[in-house]
């Protein structure tokens, strides 16, 4: 029988190649998201690989019901999680306090902060208890400086970093690994959704989703500590982010992030 996968933010982007990477590898997949193209995903991975199982599970991960459905529904299927890819994110762009509202910024913490720490409670558990598996949390470059006009955003992917971090050292010795996938920016719905189009960074280079996920997956089964996906000038950013202080690297990102600043 093939290991399972669970796969949140699955519906297209970074999530639906590391679906499509884990299913062209031998696992069985459930994919999820809140959005109807989740059904959708899923045909499309059971039409190009054969043998493998896809479940579809249509959850909003903002709410706690939410999570629980997901943790339910995996539950139900009587089968030992063997990689769990924490992707499912969300961003929102512009100015704090004029551009952008409370709930706006609370949904991002929701779902980037509080569903990752929710899920992953309820599933690390048990492999913990088998003393085997894998963890893949998607933070972002992002996490590596302090994000002006994106600045929750950029603050939720620290925290993941962080919190990744930290889980891998307590896991050490459990057979459980974790890995934190660290993207640039990549040609996905992110920019459009976030209303971050007038920036210079959604208006730049962009790297192929379905390479971040290979480089992700790649760094998860070898059970690196992190990858830096993506460019060479996510790798040097993220080497920048190391050594350069806060208030140099928040004024280089504002050039980058603030709302006109694709025309300058």
């Amino acid at each position: 029988m093939n290991a399972l996968a669970v796969v949140t933010g699955a519906s297209s982007g970074i999530g639906y190649e590391l679906a499509k990477v884990l299913a062209d590898n031998a696992f069985d997949v459930v994919v999820v998201a809140e959005d109807e193209r989740i059904d959708d995903a899923a045909a499309q991975l059971r039409l190009r690989t054969g043998g493998v199982h896809v479940e579809a599970v249509r959850a909003d991960l903002r709410g706690y019901q939410g999570v629980e459905t997901v943790v339910a529904r995996v539950r139900a299927m009587g089968r030992p999680v063997g990689v769990l890819a924490v992707n499912a994110g969300v961003g929102v762009g512009g100015d704090f306090v004029r551009d952008t509202s409370v709930d706006d910024n609370l949904e991002i913490v929701d779902l980037n902060v509080r569903s990752a720490v929710h899920l992953s409670h309820r599933l690390l558990g048990d492999m913990v208890d088998r003393k085997e598996g894998r963890v893949l949390f998607t933070s972002s470059i992002a996490a590596t400086a302090p994000g002006p006009f994106h600045s929750v955003y950029a603050a939720s992917k620290a925290f993941l970093a962080s919190f990744a971090q930290g889980l891998r050292e307590e896991l050490r010795d459990t057979g459980v690994s974790v890995t934190t996938l660290m993207p640039g920016p990549t040609d996905t719905e992110f920019f459009d959704r976030a209303g971050m189009q007038d920036t210079k960074v959604a208006t730049g280079d962009k790297d192929d989703p379905a390479e971040v996920a290979r480089q992700g997956f790649e760094a998860l089964m070898k059970g690196d500590d992190h990858v830096v996906a993506g460019s060479l000038k996510n790798k040097v950013q993220a080497i920048a982010g190391k050594v350069a202080p806060d208030p140099v690297k928040a004024k280089l990102m504002r050039s980058m992030t603030e709302p006109g600043s694709a025309e300058e």
